[in-house]
């Protein structure tokens, strides 16, 4: 397999969960000029991170990705308990952060997309952070009494672990989701997110 990523974008909760299927892989790290070669839009004409490459399969969309992986090694059991029910749970809450959660930060990572008028770029950022703290606060909901988001590991952790990351980074204050917080302390002494982040970005943050 061979995953084409961004350092820090999505594309991490693709390479965590390869790291804990342990399935051998290459991982590409790309920039947005690369994205938009005529190399890599003949693989990809979306241009867009993350993709994988297994054999003469062509994947992308990141929840489509996280599922593939996981159908590789069903072991792993990142998919739920086996059940009908199990894997709707997972697939919910995964959709969930794709969706709405994600796509809350997007007035903050790229204001420009929704208004014209840049001056107008901080209050939109910062109408975005609230509906993103509402997001957070069902998070933590979620997670009372829980150690991952539908009580046993799956493909949807490592993608709220990139969310919280991006709070982070985008001052998103934290402080009273005690759940979430507790699960990023998990997540950051965990052997294979240390892993897939020492490859992506050379050292731990």
């Amino acid at each position: 397999m061979k995953l084409y990523y961004f350092p820090g974008a999505c594309s991490l909760a693709d390479h965590i969960v390869l790291q804990w299927t342990g399935i051998a892989h290459e991982t590409i790290r790309m920039s947005p000029d690369g994205i938009k070669s005529d190399e890599y839009l003949r693989i990809n004409p979306a241009g867009t991170v993350p993709l994988l490459l297994h054999d003469d399969f062509v994947l992308t969309e990141n929840v489509a990705i996280l599922g593939y992986i996981a159908e590789q090694h069903p072991d792993a059991a990142l998919l739920g308990d086996g059940s009908a029910r199990g894997r709707a749970e997972v697939m919910r809450w995964l959709a969930y952060l794709n969706s709405d959660v994600h796509m809350a930060f997007k007035p903050i990572f790229t204001p420009s997309r929704f208004l014209p008028d840049e001056a107008q770029a901080p209050a939109l950022a910062d109408q975005a952070r609230i509906q993103v703290s509402a997001h957070l606060r069902r998070l933590d909901a979620q997670l009372q009494g829980r150690d991952w988001l539908v009580g046993s590991r799956s493909i949807a952790d490592p993608y709220l672990f990139v969310i919280l990351r991006w709070a982070i980074r985008k001052n998103i204050a934290l402080d009273e989701f005690g759940n979430l917080l507790r699960f990023l302390e998990r997540m950051f002494v965990d052997a294979g997110v240390f892993a897939a982040i020492a490859v992506e970005e050379d050292e731990m943050e």
